[in-house]
């Protein structure tokens, strides 16, 4: 039990689903005793906005309980429409997640390799959250009420 002056953090297990309260990233479950991943649990709050994360980029902004825009830098638009359609798929369906690529645990940047052409072309995409005028941060990123993404695809050499 922790004291009511202390902030807790809610953490999630990432083996059984469990929420652990915690000061710090606990390094087991205590419920079912599954250690932590090499980055810690993720909090709550980092799976929640995976998962609205995840929505918004595999519905390509479809899914209007989760609103954003979809960008993309001058060098993007101006492939071919093959390539832009590759693109899409690719970063609809991405999923290669993992502690190193996503150490925050809020499935908000992916690369993706495309063909283009006679060859292939590297993309970088990344989903920033703002308020709702789109000027500042979110107040509270969890919040799709107040939060509103924009996934911008890029080139390596414009992030």
């Amino acid at each position: 039990m922790l004291a009511a002056d202390t902030f807790a953090v809610d953490f999630v297990c990432t083996a059984c689903g469990a929420t652990i309260s915690a000061l710090t990233n606990p390094s087991h479950c205590p419920q079912c005793e599954a250690p932590a991943p090499d980055h810690g649990f993720p909090t709550a709050e980092a799976v929640k906005i995976a998962a609205q994360n995840d929505r918004f980029r595999s519905t390509w902004g479809a899914d209007f309980t989760i609103p954003g825009r979809i960008v993309m830098t001058r060098g993007v638009a101006a492939l071919p429409c093959e390539a832009q359609v590759a693109i899409m798929v690719a970063v609809m369906q991405f999923s290669g997640f993992t502690g190193d690529n996503d150490p925050c645990r809020t499935h908000d940047f992916g690369i993706v390799t495309v063909a283009e052409g006679e060859g292939e072309v590297r993309l970088y995409w990344k989903i920033d959250l703002y308020d709702t005028e789109l000027a500042y941060g979110s107040p509270d990123p969890a919040d799709p009420k107040v939060t509103r993404r924009v996934l911008t695809i890029m080139f390596p050499s414009d992030y």
